[in-house]
């Protein structure tokens, strides 16, 4: 394998990886954008509320949480190849089974296990994990770069599924996206073959051997907490971002619609919400590679919750595409800067099961804010009550980590510099 230095575990197979990661991201994810621009129709044919099919969005992020618990334990084990493979198969599998649904125990199962915990539990967190096991000085670069495929999916799709539902339906959408997954993710979940410098050590096994030389010594304080209090206030703070963010994604292309602005362009303006968080996501790992990812952290939930207040407040189609711009770079470096802060400040050896854990938390988030937006409108008509929800749950996110940034600050722990994988025990 040829080294970009003798010091550094990097490669350029590593890139590959990293695109392939990206790639895999912006197809799976696509899923999910499929209910957020079906959401009239899809609750139009069934005479369901909106929460309802907001609720089949809940039901996949969290399955997707679970699922990266499951698939990061085996990829720990076994690398990434078994993980990213059946992943690849089931988030096909999974769209065609929704697009089939006629209930919604139906419709709410296929999207929990089948497309959340089989499909895309595997391509998320388990990917962010296995990236980061081939980068050491660029890792905020290339976590950026793979988690953008998240905010991809987002600015692609969107316009592609609302044009395909208006001429052909949500059921015919879906299915054919469903074939179209197979036949992208399968191939490039062959990339995930080759192991990670991490497994090429011996991985589980090896991270097994130096806990057990390990055992008696003094376990090293995380922002002079104890590790697991330390984490347990990561895993609060990005339930609160979280919540807040999916409020305007899940339902701007409603909101643009209840505002008498068309489809299209409410699904122009996720488009350009996501593609500008996938621009922001890059300048955000830049950051973090220099300052930590907790400082980092702190500055995208502020300007978050600045953008979210705006939308509050503006009505008009310019401003709304302002808007839009103005979120989505701002939010866009958040979720990747918990994957980061993990591999600054716990040890290697433990990234694949605290990630894992920490996106089931995150997307546990996204899962309540969803459903929260279509519950509050389906009691108040408007959405100004759930942006407003979404706002004070953004408070206690920056309350928390503000705090984490001040005991980092006091103790001078390691905020951003990587930690080797000679593992405390936890």
């Amino acid at each position: 394998m040829s080294m970009l230095r003798k010091d550094s575990i990097e490669s350029r197979y590593g890139w590959w990886v990293a695109i392939a990661s990206t790639l895999m991201i912006t197809v799976a994810f696509g899923s999910t954008y499929l209910v957020v621009v079906g959401l009239k129709p899809i609750a139009a044919e069934f005479g369901w509320p909106r929460q309802i099919p907001s609720a089949g969005y809940s039901a996949a992020l969290f399955g997707a949480g679970i699922g990266g618990i499951l698939m990061g334990l085996w990829s720990d084990r076994r690398g990434m190849s078994g993980p990213s493979l059946t992943g690849a198969i089931f988030v096909g599998l999974g769209l065609m089974a929704i697009s089939q649904s006629n209930s919604v125990v139906t419709f709410l199962g296929a999207h929990l296990l089948i497309l959340g915990i089989l499909g895309n539990g595997a391509m998320f967190s388990p990917l962010l994990t296995n990236v980061t096991h081939w980068f050491d000085r660029r890792m905020g670069i290339a976590v950026a770069v793979v988690s953008g495929g998240q905010s991809l999916a987002g600015a692609i799709w969107p316009p592609i599924f609302r044009y395909a539902m208006a001429q052909y339906g949500w059921r015919e959408t879906m299915f054919a996206y469903g074939l179209f997954c197979l036949a992208a993710l399968i191939p490039l979940s062959l990339v995930m073959r080759r192991p990670s410098p991490r497994m090429i050590r011996g991985g589980a096994a090896a991270d097994k051997a130096t806990r057990a030389a390990q055992v008696g010594q003094r376990q090293d304080l995380v922002l002079g907490l104890q590790p697991n209090t330390a984490f347990s206030m990561l895993c609060m703070a990005i339930i609160g971002c979280c919540v807040a963010m999916s409020m305007p994604m899940v339902h701007i292309v409603a909101y643009c619609s209840d505002l008498g602005f068309s489809a299209a362009r409410g699904a122009e303006m996720l488009s350009i919400l996501l593609f500008s968080a996938f621009l922001s996501r890059l300048a955000y790992g830049w950051l973090a590679d220099r300052i930590g990812g907790l400082k980092t952290l702190l500055l995208g939930s502020s300007l978050q919750l600045l953008g979210l207040a705006c939308f509050m407040y503006v009505d008009t189609l310019e401003g709304l595409y302002l808007v839009s711009i103005f979120y989505g770079l701002g939010y866009g470096g958040i979720v990747p800067m918990y994957a980061i802060i993990i591999r600054q400040l716990f040890p290697g050896s433990q990234a694949g099961w605290r990630i894992g854990v920490i996106f089931l938390f995150g997307t546990t988030g996204m899962a309540i804010g969803g459903y929260l937006g279509g519950f509050i409108f389906d009691q108040t008509a408007t959405y100004r009550l759930a942006f407003l929800t979404g706002i004070c749950f953004n408070l206690v996110n920056l309350v928390l980590v503000s705090f984490m940034v001040w005991r980092h600050g006091k103790h001078g722990d390691r905020g951003g510099q990587l930690i080797p994988s000679a593992p405390a025990v936890a």
